[in-house]
């Protein structure tokens, strides 16, 4: 399921692989987006990536967020067995880069 949205001026594309993003996932997205913003007030666009690889590894879920902002991109990812979880490993990933710039 994939799905494109804006939030205060941010597109958001979610590409979701072989899954249906449920509305607590969403709305996880959403608040981690708003948050990232106040890091770095020209964020253009987000593209998140969620997958569930059944059966292949013991952590088999994996999120992947990249933020266009100018000059060179942000980029984070990571393993694990709860989206929730993860999104928010990751905001903490990206949130530590943009405190670098």
């Amino acid at each position: 399921m994939d799905y494109t949205e804006n939030i205060t001026g941010i597109k958001i594309n979610v590409e979701a692989v072989d899954i249906t993003i449920d509305d607590g996932v969403k709305d996880t997205i959403r608040k981690c987006i708003t948050r990232l913003s106040r890091f770095h007030n020209r964020i253009e666009w987000a593209d998140i990536y969620l997958e569930d690889k059944k059966a292949k590894s013991t952590q088999q879920k994996q999120v992947s967020i990249r933020l266009g902002i100018p000059g060179s991109d942000a980029f984070a990812s990571e393993y694990g067995d709860n989206f929730h979880a993860l999104l928010s490993s990751v905001e903490d990933k990206l949130q530590r880069q943009l405190e670098k710039r």
